[in-house]
């Protein structure tokens, strides 16, 4: 369950809030079906209560909002990915690391080790 985005709240989040800035708009619509970086999740009473700078306009999910039902096939989706990324099967891919010394991803596998 995801919670409101709002510092010191801990309610469940209901509703995501997007800017458009070339439009100066802010739209809070259902909550989205997952979290993205430049949006903000916020629950009722922060989604009602919502206020924008002067020229700015809020374009509002008309209704109620309501928290989202836990889904079979997300739970479904954990658990097919967990069992692909466990089979023994499965071929190691080298790491390559990035051009020029960047960041490396922070997890890899590796190949058992040979006894010697």
């Amino acid at each position: 369950m995801r919670r409101c985005s709002r510092t010191g709240c801990v309610n469940p989040a209901v509703a995501t809030l997007t800017y458009a800035y070339a439009d100066s708009t802010a739209v809070v619509g259902p909550l989205a079906t997952y979290a993205e970086p430049h949006s903000y999740d916020l629950c009722e009473a922060h989604a009602l209560r919502l206020t924008v700078p002067n020229g700015w306009e809020v374009v509002r999910h008309e209704g109620e909002f309501a928290p989202p039902t836990p889904s079979d096939d997300d739970l479904t989706a954990l658990a097919e990915a967990v069992r692909e990324a466990g089979r023994p099967d499965r071929p190691v891919e080298p790491q390559v690391s990035a051009p020029g010394g960047g960041r490396r991803a922070h997890l890899r596998a590796l190949p058992d080790p040979v006894d010697e």
